[in-house]
C-alpha cells in the first residue's frame, strides 16, 4: 500500500535519504524542513494512508503515538509542553497527502491553531 508518486512514502522507505530521530517497523520520525517552531518532527507511517481517518490500524496509530513520546523525550520537550496536529485534506492545511503527525514544542505555543501555530 504505497504511492510511488508521494513524497513520504519515498522518505519513509529511504528512497530519499533523511536523519530519522526515530523509526521502527511501522513509522519514521524526522524534521520538519521548515519548521514553525524550534522543535517541529513529522512522525510518518511506512505505508501510504491519506489522512487519520483512511482505516488506519490501531497498531499503527499505536506505533505513532509510541515515536511521539520517543521524541518528545529525546527533544526535551516532554516535560514543558508540546502539540500534536494532524490536518486532513486541502483545506484542512493537509499539504503532503500521506497520514503525518506535526509534533510542535520548543516555545510556548499560542492558544489559537492560526498561522505560526
Amino acid at each position: 500500500m504505497s504511492d510511488s508518486d508521494c513524497l513520504f512514502c519515498k522518505i519513509a522507505n529511504g528512497e530519499i535519504p533523511t536523519d530519522f530521530l526515530y523509526e521502527d517497523d511501522l513509522v519514521v520520525a524526522f524534521r520538519d524542513i521548515n519548521p514553525l517552531t524550534p522543535t517541529h518532527v513529522l512522525v510518518v507511517p511506512k505505508k501510504h494512508y491519506d489522512n487519520i481517518c483512511d482505516n488506519v490500524p490501531a497498531e499503527t496509530l499505536a506505533a505513532i503515538a509510541h515515536a511521539v513520546d520517543v521524541v518528545t523525550k529525546a527533544e526535551g520537550i516532554d516535560k514543558t509542553g508540546y502539540r500534536c496536529v494532524t490536518n486532513t485534506g486541502d483545506d484542512g492545511g493537509q499539504s503532503v497527502h500521506h497520514l503525518h503527525v506535526h509534533v510542535l514544542g520548543g516555545r510556548k505555543l499560542r492558544g489559537d491553531m492560526g498561522e505560526g501555530m
